[in-house]
């Protein structure tokens, strides 16, 4: 087998090869020759049919075919006479310097890379970047295992049936969606936002069916607003069960009834804690000592699970009704719901719950909506129970139910110390120790999660209201300002780093875009948006010592 050394062309005249040996002097011999040796893979007999040049001026260099394996340079000329004697070769000697060697080399390969005889010359190279056959089929898995793409027959046929002069011209295509699976088209828009989207969605309807999703989503990288108004907007398409998320299934359902049954327990535990002036010294020693190693006997807690009940219910009924508030508002506007997947915490009975979107959401409206819906309901129950439980904390005929908590808990808090300062009095915050209801405990522990809920942070019921209200771009800017201070424990106290680390593990991507991701909200909307940030900060800023003191929050001597 020959050895492929390089070829290329070059300005050099034509010269006629010297006498090749004695067993090429015949021109029986010599095409005998040139059919078993290698030849340069743009030349075929000497000339390339995808290679444009002077006939007077082409440098071939091949190899060699004999046993020796030995490259050699030569100039392959071919000067249109016939002599009787048959033509002549001769054997030129390669006189290139160094670098002329080296840009050949970096050119078409190493001198040693063996090139397999063929009739036929293998085929070029296509300009741009080279791929081995890893890569290549690396490529080809990758694209086996994505997203399916637009076919694009139905590209064409959507252009040519949505698009047009009357609704949206369009002038260029990009790709659309996480992976680059869909087509976004840009263009000019021909008419109101609004109307243009409803004619597409039905055109759209007409031509495929229910096989794609048709996105209004404001132009990337634009520079300039809509004249009539607004941002420049484009449409991407994806197909149906790519956008769409997939059904809940069994695994699902199983975590989240494990994640349902833990919730239960540590919300049990917070009744249990809610006790800790009757519990048994071992006990209350080995949950507030932190040297404390061997665990007490956990029978001796038996006694008081009962008494603990009312709390725990209080806080699954709070997390019960920020759910029936995501459903009520999500039903009558056909948006699915995932099943609910609690969050257990020892300290507050629970951190909410994740609930998905199981279809594309309509619009930003739909999204703030039911966004908030959530956390309002949660909220009216929980602030209900928090006010009662004040109530009853003061009533000396509920005496008989109330329990012993440190006054320091009240600075968690700077809205609801202040509220519980109104209502409970100076003379009964300013101690060591208060005496509450468990409705009190309930009702704080409920609006401290939804608060955490409703932080502008991810997909977050906070977050989702924001990206709806303002953009995404709004997201990200109070998105870094919830982490940093979060980071820095200004707001949630001891909690912030806990629920810091639960929001970017399981929380920390924005919602996917609404089909109109373009239409604005009203203006109540992002009012009701600001003012729930505005209570959430209130509620998880903590009250510093010397306001605590000021204020009669707590007796901050005792720390």
């Amino acid at each position: 087998m020959g050895t492929l050394t390089s070829c290329s062309f070059s300005t050099v005249n034509l010269k006629l090869c010297s006498d090749l040996g004695k067993d090429f002097r015949d021109r029986t011999q010599l095409k005998k020759w040139k059919k078993q040796s290698s030849l340069c893979f743009l030349c075929k007999g000497g000339i390339s049919k995808r290679a444009v040049f002077n006939f007077s001026k082409i440098r071939c260099f091949s190899a060699n075919n004999n046993n020796n394996n030995h490259d050699s340079e030569k100039d392959v000329v071919d000067n249109g006479s016939d002599s009787e004697n048959g033509d002549k070769f001769s054997n030129v000697k390669a006189a290139s310097s160094e670098e002329k060697e080296e840009r050949i080399s970096n050119e078409f390969g190493s001198d040693k890379a063996q090139a397999s005889v063929s009739s036929r010359p293998p085929p070029i190279s296509p300009v741009g970047p080279a791929y081995n056959n890893f890569q290549v089929d690396s490529f080809k898995l990758m694209e086996l295992l994505g997203p399916e793409k637009v076919d694009p027959a139905d590209v064409k046929l959507i252009k040519d049936k949505l698009f047009g002069y009357s609704t949206f011209w369009v002038t260029k295509e990009e790709s659309f969606g996480d992976l680059g699976e869909g087509i976004l088209f840009l263009g000019n828009l021909r008419g109101n936002r609004e109307d243009v989207f409803s004619k597409l969605l039905s055109r759209l309807a007409e031509a495929t069916g229910d096989k794609y999703n048709l996105f209004m989503v404001e132009e990337p990288n634009s520079e300039a607003p809509d004249p009539r108004g607004g941002p420049r907007v484009s449409f991407g398409l994806l197909r149906k069960e790519v956008s769409e998320p997939g059904p809940t299934t069994l695994w699902q359902y199983v975590i989240a009834l494990l994640l349902f049954l833990l919730t239960t327990g540590s919300s049990v535990e917070l009744g249990i804690a809610s006790q800790i002036n009757r519990l048994p010294p071992e006990v209350v020693k080995y949950f507030t000592d932190p040297n404390a190693v061997e665990p007490p006997d956990m029978e001796l807690l038996l006694p008081f699970v009962d008494s603990a009940l009312p709390l725990a219910y209080g806080v699954l009924g709070i997390l019960l009704f920020h759910e029936v508030g995501h459903i009520l508002v999500a039903v009558p506007k056909k948006v699915k719901l995932s099943i609910p997947f609690c969050i257990p915490n020892i300290t507050l009975g629970s951190f909410g719950a994740i609930t998905q979107f199981k279809s594309i959401i309509p619009d930003r409206s739909t999204k703030v909506d039911i966004s908030l819906a959530g956390p309002f309901a949660g909220a009216a129950l929980s602030f209900s129970m928090f006010a009662v439980g004040l109530l009853l904390s003061s009533n000396p005929a509920a005496a008989g139910d109330l329990v012993q908590v440190p006054s320091m808990l009240f600075q968690g808090s700077l809205l609801l110390g202040l509220i519980s300062r109104a209502i409970l009095g100076y003379a009964a915050l300013h101690a060591s120790t208060v005496s509450i209801h468990p409705l009190v405990i309930a009702g704080w522990c409920g609006l401290t999660t939804t608060a955490f809920n409703l932080l502008p942070v991810g997909c977050l019921d906070g977050g989702r209201a924001i990206q709806g209200a303002f953009g995404k771009g709004a997201l990200i800017g109070f998105g870094l300002t919830t982490y940093t201070l979060l980071g820095l424990g200004v707001l949630g106290g001891p909690l912030s780093l806990p629920w810091g680390i639960y929001v970017l593990i399981c929380q920390r991507a924005p919602e996917k875009p609404c089909l109109n991701d373009v239409t604005e909200v009203g203006t109540w909307r992002k009012a009701a948006v600001v003012t729930a940030i505005f209570l959430v900060a209130l509620t998880l800023l903590p009250v510093w010592d010397e306001l605590a003191e000021e204020l009669g929050i707590g007796l901050v001597s005792t720390f």
